[in-house]
């Protein structure tokens, strides 16, 4: 069986029905109108280039058939039929975002085949994108065509608005090279790609210590029912993909790709947004792959807006630091999160919350669910650091200091997490690094239905970014400050030396 998770005027989305994370049981064929389409083997299959307000029958080798019909469209605007070149070199700023422009609402403009050199692009409300097979929006290179984007406006009545942000304050950006401000009801998908050409550029060879911070790929400020599916995000000069105080989104069988040498390059960061679906997607990246935010204190104290609602499933994870991260700009805290059936590959961290002193009494992470996951070749899968070194202040002793502080406005809390039904093969450092706060420790920790798997070469590294923290090689489950945990059916094979690495742990059930 499987059902439908999205459908645009030209492209349809869906998912199958099982346990297994990311791939199916077995490879399936998909049939519409009788007609073979593909072979695949993942549970979430896409169609594309469908023709507007029409019905289809889709139907699967291994089961299920389903009738969808297309939304319709009021028009549709083709860039080259504006002039555009799609020659890699030609700039066709003004033929794209003339089309974006002009086009009405529910209309759809068309990216064809060829590679569109442009500026920085502003989306508008009521449209659909579509990015054909063998097409792409190409980065300009050129650091001075990024306009600057002021950190917020100030108001009369003593109000502000945030126009650009970077790691979790009010910051001075450069322009992303996709952006939209306040901006309903937008579609990206087809086949093609959004590439922002940081590589060939120079935005990677200076990253840190700029007045004005690198441009996102994609940055959504304020924006509501926003929808991506099926393209291919890649090459951003510093995160990919930034939905930023926006609800209602769908990523939706997506393809985020940077080398691992791009530094910040993180895949998806949902910061202060509601209701977002992260569903049959793929991410490799040179940092985190999806890492949940909520902001730094100021903007945590200020707007108390957790990030709420978020779904994470049948999702693959490879090549990044953390595959899943909570953090660390996370003064909002996080409520309603489910992460499950994902498969992670090769990344230095599985399952990783990061949050520090100073996060904030808002900073709340409490009844977090992590379940039917299969690690390969994860350094560490699970990791829980409450010492992250972090911001100008983040080496000082007020962040790792292990002496008990008083409990106040600056602290945050973490509450109750379980880990159920994961199995982690060829792990190298250790199985879990769990490193709640002196003062307040993380209220409860369950593993349930979890294996971990050592591979015979595995190399020294260490488990999480902090102070004074040594490398480990094969070693097992790291407790300290942590009041309760329980591990119930937990399969440790190859670890050298301790199992259970206890310091501060206020009571430890084994069943």
């Amino acid at each position: 069986m499987f059902k439908q998770l999205f459908v645009s005027s030209v492209s349809a989305c869906f998912e199958l029905e099982n346990k297994n994370p990311y791939y199916s049981p077995e490879k399936y064929t998909v049939y519409l109108d009788g007609k073979e389409v593909e072979v695949r083997d993942t549970n979430v299959f896409s169609l594309f280039n469908l023709s507007p307000g029409t019905q289809y029958t889709v139907k699967l080798s291994c089961g299920g058939e389903c009738t969808f019909t297309t939304l319709k469209e009021s028009a549709c605007i083709n860039v080259k039929d504006l002039g555009a070149k799609g020659d890699g070199a030609s700039d066709d700023t003004y033929y794209v975002q003339m089309a974006i422009d002009s086009c009405p609402k529910d209309g759809r403009v068309v990216i064809p085949e060829g590679s569109f050199y442009v500026r920085p692009i502003v989306l508008r409300s009521d449209i659909t994108i579509e990015i054909k097979k063998g097409g792409e929006l190409l980065g300009d290179i050129v650091e001075e065509h990024y306009p600057y984007v002021p950190a917020k406006i100030e108001h009369d009545d003593g109000s502000e608005e945030i126009l650009a942000t970077w790691e979790g304050n009010p910051y001075p950006c450069h322009q992303s090279f996709v952006s939209a401000y306040k901006q309903n009801n937008i579609k990206i998908v087809g086949e093609g790609a959004i590439n922002g050409n940081a590589d060939k550029s120079t935005w990677w060879a200076t990253p840190k210590g700029r007045a004005v911070a690198r441009p996102r790929l994609v940055f959504l400020n304020k924006c509501e029912n926003v929808a991506f599916h099926g393209v291919t995000c890649k090459n951003s000069a510093a995160w990919n993909l930034h939905p930023f105080f926006s609800k209602n989104l769908g990523f939706y069988d997506l393809r985020v790709r940077n080398p691992y040498t791009g530094p910040n390059t993180d895949g998806l960061d949902p910061e202060s947004c509601d209701k977002v679906d992260i569903i049959g997607c793929v991410f490799s990246v040179g940092d985190d792959c999806v890492a949940i935010k909520s902001g730094k204190i100021y903007m945590g104290s200020k707007y108390k807006t957790p990030a709420s609602r978020h779904t994470l499933r049948n999702d693959l994870f490879q090549d990044g630091h953390g595959a899943i991260v909570l953090g660390s700009e996370i003064s909002g805290g996080v409520e309603e999160l489910s992460v499950c059936q994902c498969m992670f590959k090769h990344t230095d961290r599985g399952l990783r919350i990061k949050s520090r002193r100073g996060r904030g009494k808002d900073s709340i992470i409490d009844g977090v669910l992590f379940e039917n996951i299969k690690m390969i070749n994860v350094i560490t899968p699970l990791v829980i650091n409450m010492y992250y070194f972090c911001d100008p202040d983040g080496h000082t002793e007020y962040v790792w200091s292990r002496d008990k502080r008083p409990v106040g406005d600056d602290t945050p809390y973490m509450g109750k997490f379980t880990f159920r039904d994961i199995d982690c093969v060829d792990c190298e450092c250790m199985c879990a690094y769990f490193d709640g706060l002196v003062e307040q420790p993380v209220k409860e920790i369950v593993l349930e239905n979890v294996s971990f798997h050592f591979k015979a070469d595995a190399k020294p590294f260490k488990p999480a970014m902090l102070e004074f923290v040594r490398e480990y090689c094969k070693e097992g489950i790291y407790i300290d400050n942590v009041e309760k945990v329980t591990l119930k059916n937990v399969t440790l094979e190859g670890v050298e030396g301790p199992e259970i690495i206890k310091k501060n742990c206020g009571q430890l059930i084994v069943e």
